[in-house]
């Protein structure tokens, strides 16, 4: 009698000596189908050739596959006779998926059993929706005793301010209770990820010298709770991009970036709060010279593009959805799912460019930088009169730091350098400023006398 051949819901081995492989295809059929069967005595072919079946040949079974595969599972596993040959049997069926076996997860293709990716691991799970299983649900390395208090009442108090939720600080343990972010007296990874300091939070920062990925001007890594991430990305963003001031008649001056803050910090917010927290991977900043890119080590849904989510009503599929709701409470996402039409609304009411990339190993949101001035052509001299508000920046500057170079007042003032000789040249014969230095180290001081 032949059993026939190997399918994706059906197995065979020759003997109980190859027990291993035997747990890693219940592993894979159970996350492929959540149900199948597997023969100890048979051939690859589906030829019987028997073994010795024992009552501790059975218990090896049972307690190999009770020890090896988590969630754990509860087969039927009997002695068969086949052809006159004693078999081993065993049954199996499971819904809690993903399956892992020796701590890895199989998947079943035809009859190989092969090892699932990160991305993919999440997908099923996913699509399983099974919270309990979630990386933000599963206990974590650190303890309550770990979580930055000061953060924790910042936090609490900002939640509570904006009317997200009615918990007043009180203590670590009671507020993270509260925010079920705990298990006894272990923080949950949710709570590790916001409120705790481990180097599986972490960002790169980077900024490179041309448009490649090539040679870096500066470099950075930083590890730390989530959201003291997002800020220090959002500054080093801010102190590595082009400003530019505009005058509203007053002496007031409005500066504005060369891509809208709001739009790097939603990406930056979105970038931890969709990570694949157990891929290992960084979130990483990185900065060139015609783009800035945020990319999040966390695949972008199956079967789904960004603009499903700008410009239909896709309801939100949310990674880690205990993140999304502490960072919600806070307000600093504003509601679930608009994140990417925020970023894309406020990049067009700006007038700046930006793209939306899936990559097999995560997702990039990116931001087009302005071309500068200086590489399309030379800034002529400014032949209008000087504006007096121009002076006042000047002085502004001058008595917060006690002198002004001629580099420092270009940068101030974003205007050619011979517009900025001629203003500082005319603010020193009015009296307004002395010169002190020759050349490269010469410097513009207030005149006492003024």
């Amino acid at each position: 009698m032949n059993l026939g051949i190997e399918t994706e819901t059906l197995e065979f081995k020759k003997s109980t000596g190859e027990l291993k492989e035997a747990v890693q295809s219940i592993c894979a059929m159970l996350n492929k189908h959540q149900h199948g069967e597997l023969y100890f005595g048979v051939k690859p072919d589906g030829t019987p050739v028997g073994q010795v079946v024992t009552e501790e040949s059975l218990r090896e079974v049972s307690q190999k596959i009770k020890n090896s595969i988590e969630p754990s599972i509860y087969p039927e596993i009997s002695k068969v006779m086949i052809d006159g040959r004693e078999c081993i049997y065993v049954k199996f069926e499971g819904s809690q998926v993903p399956y892992f076996a020796q701590g890895v997860a199989r998947i079943r293709v035809a009859d190989e059993d092969l090892v699932m990716s990160p991305e993919q691991i999440t997908d099923l799970l996913l699509k399983s929706g099974r919270e309990g299983n979630r990386w933000e649900n599963l206990v974590s390395n650190k303890t309550i005793a770990d979580a930055d208090e000061e953060l924790l009442k910042k936090y609490t108090t900002q939640a509570h301010d904006v009317g997200r939720i009615a918990i007043s600080y009180t203590d670590k343990e009671t507020v993270l209770n509260q925010l079920e972010l705990t298990s006894g007296n272990d923080l949950l990874n949710a709570g590790k990820a916001l409120f705790s300091d481990d180097i599986i939070q972490d960002v790169q920062l980077a900024i490179f010298a041309t448009d490649e990925r090539l040679t870096f001007n500066d470099i950075q890594r930083h590890h730390g709770p989530v959201l003291q991430l997002v800020d220090i990305a959002e500054a080093y963003i801010k102190s590595n991009i082009h400003w530019r001031v505009e005058f509203t008649g007053t002496l007031q001056r409005t500066e504005i970036p060369e891509i809208p803050i709001d739009a790097i910090r939603e990406a930056l917010l979105n970038s931890f709060c969709h990570k694949d927290y157990a891929s290992g991977q960084s979130n990483e900043v990185a900065i060139y010279k015609n783009r800035i890119e945020i990319y999040n080590p966390g695949a972008f849904p199956e079967g789904f593009d960004p603009q499903d989510f700008i410009e239909k009503a896709e309801r939100p599929i949310r990674r880690n959805p205990k993140i999304a709701r502490i960072l919600y409470y806070s307000k600093d996402i504003e509601s679930f799912g608009t994140g990417l039409r925020r970023i894309a609304e406020a990049c067009d009411k700006a007038n700046v460019g930006y793209e939306f990339k899936k990559l097999k190993s995560g997702f990039v949101v990116c931001f087009y930088r302005p071309e500068e001035k200086a590489d399309k052509k030379p800034i002529k001299a400014d032949k209008k009169p000087i504006n007096d508000s121009r002076q006042e920046l000047i002085l502004e500057y001058v008595k917060d730091n006690g002198s002004i170079s001629n580099k420092e007042a270009r940068e101030l003032l974003n205007l050619a350098d011979s517009t900025v000789k001629r203003i500082l040249k005319e603010m020193v014969e009015e009296e307004l400023l002395i010169v002190e230095g020759e050349r490269k180290t010469r410097r513009y001081l207030l005149n006492c006398k003024m």
